[in-house]
């Protein structure tokens, strides 16, 4: 999610061999004859790694053997990686009250079904989409797909993403949460308010910056 890439972006991601789709092709396939085998494999393999992945997480632990199987080691240690020199980024957060954001999450969700989402997925399977394919996963598309095939009801299928919607919020929160260097605004941004705030960290921030010589970006 959006975390993982700003870590990324800012501080870099040790080099790693790209996809091998015939070796994750057979990683699949032993998976789905014998699920489990891969969680078990990893155990053996890479206990450490094992420890920080999911049994049910099927595309991690793929990375990992196929990182493994590839390189005939363990991933190398995140410190390996090299991020961006020379740029000082200034990130803002932006915390609103809870009850609010769970009221706009709620808003949210039900504008994603009245406003055209069935339709669109429909338009996708008969376009040729199987419904598996990986923004399937998503959120809203997930219960759409789940509810069009009849598997679910429709306020069933609503209920269901806005509490994964919930969720997710709530991860995310966590996350940033424990970022050391955001400057929180405690409100949405589209408040005026907020933006003022929001400019106002940045004219004191970059004014500092410019006087250091430091080139900045903005997160």
């Amino acid at each position: 999610g959006t975390g993982f890439y700003l870590k990324a972006l800012f501080e870099g991601l040790p080099v790693l061999p790209g996809k091998d789709e015939q070796v994750r092709h057979n990683l699949a396939t032993r998976e789905n004859r014998h699920p489990g085998r891969l969680h078990r494999l990893l155990r053996r393999l890479e206990p450490s790694a094992a420890l920080r992945i999911h049994a049910n997480d099927t595309q991690k632990l793929i990375r990992a053997l196929e990182i493994r199987i590839l390189t005939g080691a363990a991933a190398p240690a995140p410190k390996s990686a090299e991020s961006f020199q020379h740029v000082r980024a200034i990130f803002l957060g932006l915390d609103p009250d809870r009850a609010a954001l769970v009221e706009r999450l709620c808003h949210r969700t039900n504008a994603m079904f009245t406003g055209g989402l069935l339709e669109e997925v429909k338009g996708l399977m008969t376009q040729g989409a199987t419904g598996g394919e990986k923004p399937f996963e998503s959120l809203g598309y997930k219960q759409a797909l789940q509810h069009l095939q009849g598997l679910i009801t429709l306020e069933a299928a609503i209920e269901s993403t806005f509490v994964e919607t919930r969720q997710y919020a709530k991860r995310q929160r966590t996350w940033f949460r424990r970022q050391t260097n955001v400057n929180w605004l405690r409100g949405f941004g589209d408040d005026a308010a907020i933006g003022e705030q929001a400019a106002d960290i940045l004219r004191v921030q970059n004014s500092t910056i410019n006087d250091s010589g430091i080139s900045s970006a903005t997160g």
